[in-house]
């Protein structure tokens, strides 16, 4: 009797939120957090996480790194919703009160290997130069109150935001029984870098 193919693929993500690129900012942290589709399940490791703050390198500057890791694997049946993950910086204002420094998101990339992307960072902004001189005041900055919304189009274009640093990942992606459930994802399915990374520089 044929044994029965896989009715899943398993997506195995690890690497590193590396270093930032915030020149107004120092004494930053980072919070990470993956977005994904209904058919998708994680399996290992986490999800979610907080770096430790980091300050400015004397050597390189303007970077601030983390080296802080990642790791999880998810199962799905169906590619659609193929997993983001969603970053948080923040950091202290001129009060000492924590405010959100920068958002963004990138999809997990799709072929196996290393990878490395830098995330353009953006910040909601007040709709009113008063309401910005209160939130000034008061060291209440406009956040949301999720940032998953981050990975998510509706109602994100009725935000006003602005532009406001880098942050650059670091994945080593393996995938595992897609092309048996007929999913191309380039030349060498299940296969992928697993070893330490060797060092990186930082993004121009």
């Amino acid at each position: 009797m044929a044994a029965a193919g896989p009715s899943v693929f398993l997506l195995m993500v690890s690497g590193q939120v590396e270093s930032a690129q915030f020149p107004e900012y120092d004494d930053l942290y980072c919070k990470y957090c993956f977005v994904y589709g209904h058919d998708w399940a994680p399996t290992a490791g986490l999800e979610e996480g907080i770096s430790q703050i980091t300050s400015k390198s004397r050597d390189v500057p303007h970077a601030l790194v983390w080296n802080f890791p990642i790791d999880v694997t998810f199962k799905s049946t169906n590619p659609f919703g193929w997993p983001q993950i969603v970053l948080s910086v923040y950091g202290p204002d001129v009060f000492g009160n924590d405010v959100v420094r920068g958002y963004g998101a990138v999809h997990v990339p799709l072929s196996p290997g290393r990878h490395k992307r830098t995330i353009p960072m953006f910040v909601p902004e007040s709709t009113s130069k008063l309401q910005k001189f209160t939130s000034w005041f008061m060291g209440r900055r406009p956040e949301y109150t999720d940032p998953k919304v981050v990975a998510q189009g509706e109602g994100r274009e009725v935000t006003r935001v602005r532009s406001q640093g880098f942050v650059t990942l670091l994945f080593n992606v393996v995938t595992k029984d897609m092309r048996k459930l007929g999913y191309d994802t380039g030349p060498s399915d299940s296969q992928g870098v697993l070893g330490p990374s060797p060092p990186q520089g930082l993004p121009p």
